[in-house]
């Protein structure tokens, strides 16, 4: 292996997939600001608006996940065309 390619803050972080609160750990160089506590342990913590755990084709389940209004924006725009 070639030496000094490598990044040199490998370490562990959590995932937090903030729409079902499920988290898990591994290995990652993201930079992050905040921390969370896990059994004891502190890690950096990253925000994921979808994971594996929450993705419908994961799940098997139709799940809305819109943390942003885009859906609501998109009826009131569009939602009442075929009414007249």
């Amino acid at each position: 292996m070639k030496k000094d390619i490598h990044p040199s803050n490998y370490r562990e972080v959590v995932f937090k997939d903030m729409s079902n609160d499920e988290i898990f750990i591994t290995r990652s160089t993201i930079a992050t600001r905040e921390t969370i506590d896990v059994d004891g342990v502190t890690y950096p913590l990253v925000k994921l608006e979808i994971t594996s755990a929450s993705h419908p084709f994961f799940t098997g389940k139709q799940k809305l996940v819109d943390t942003a209004g885009r859906v609501d924006k998109f009826m009131s725009r569009y939602g009442n065309r075929n009414k007249k």
